[in-house]
């Protein structure tokens, strides 16, 4: 059965069944000591909008709402995190595999916790998703890739489905022949993908909202239809929607009031979803 909760993370997790999950991902709030939110908007015609669109038209700009969370744990992040990734660690099953998404600013610190946790021996990649998207700095190199880290339950025994990952193009097709162009190449450790476009069709309009390809790249890697996906950090429901979309059943887990409403609406589809107060 797909659920999602509304609640404190950490009960629930004490509350699931050990080695009852194939796959976690979670991208925690990045401990950036800042609010995270993004505004709400829709643009209207007017002759005397703030906006130029299609063929010189003018628009104009009307503020719907906002939405946002709070990101800020400052040196409790880790301590915050501990209780939960071990109980993470209970619930995999034994060819279970975690990936953990975070940034820059507090990977160091994570992956010391987790390699306590799971062993050094179980960690298997650290991913980094680079995209080229947003302001740039002029203060320092622009920070444009987030770290994801890939630990096995068991090194020697875990899921990865090499042949349903999807390929992607050879930058010079020309060099390796019409059938390897046609085929594609292996994604590496370093995936280049945009974020989601503020006016695309993907967006939900929640902060820090991930691409669909990204989830659904990692959960038909390690993990078979059927199986079960959790995401404690479900934030806007993409795990979800990706699961979804490749077979899997999930568990969502949320404690934000405007992630579970969107996660209503994202995936009002999914037959028989139970949303349940923790």
């Amino acid at each position: 059965m797909n659920r999602v909760y509304f609640g404190d993370n950490l009960p629930v997790l004490q509350s699931l069944p050990s080695e009852s999950g194939a796959l976690i991902y979670i991208d925690p709030p990045f401990n950036t000591g800042k609010a995270q939110s993004r505004a709400q908007i829709k643009t209207v015609r007017d002759a005397e909008g703030d906006r130029t669109g299609f063929q010189g038209r003018r628009y104009k700009t009307i503020r719907l709402g906002a939405r946002a969370f709070a990101d800020n744990f400052g040196k409790d992040f880790v301590a915050f995190l501990e209780p939960r990734l071990r109980e993470a660690h209970r619930i995999l099953a034994p060819n279970g595999s975690l990936y953990f998404h975070i940034d820059y600013r507090e990977v160091h610190y994570c992956k010391i916790l987790l390699d306590e946790i799971f062993g050094r021996e179980c960690f298997l990649n650290e991913i980094i998703w680079a995209y080229d998207y947003g302001a740039r700095t002029k203060k320092k190199w622009p920070p444009k890739h987030d770290n994801i880290l890939w630990y096995a339950k068991n090194p020697n025994d875990y899921i990865f489905n090499v042949d349903a990952i999807e390929r992607i193009p050879y930058m010079a097709p020309g060099l390796v022949g019409p059938e390897k162009a046609a085929r594609g190449k292996l994604p590496t450790d370093t995936w280049w993908h945009t974020i989601v476009s503020p006016t695309g069709k993907e967006k939900t309009g929640y902060p820090t909202q991930k691409p669909v390809a990204i989830l659904k790249r990692i959960i038909a890697a390690s993990s078979h239809p059927g199986d079960t996906v959790l995401d404690f950090f479900a934030g806007s429901g993409t795990t979800g929607e990706a699961a979804f979309q490749l077979g899997r059943k999930f568990i969502l887990v949320d404690n934000n009031k405007q992630a579970i409403a969107v996660m209503r609406k994202r995936l009002a589809s999914v037959p028989g979803l139970k949303f349940i107060t923790a």
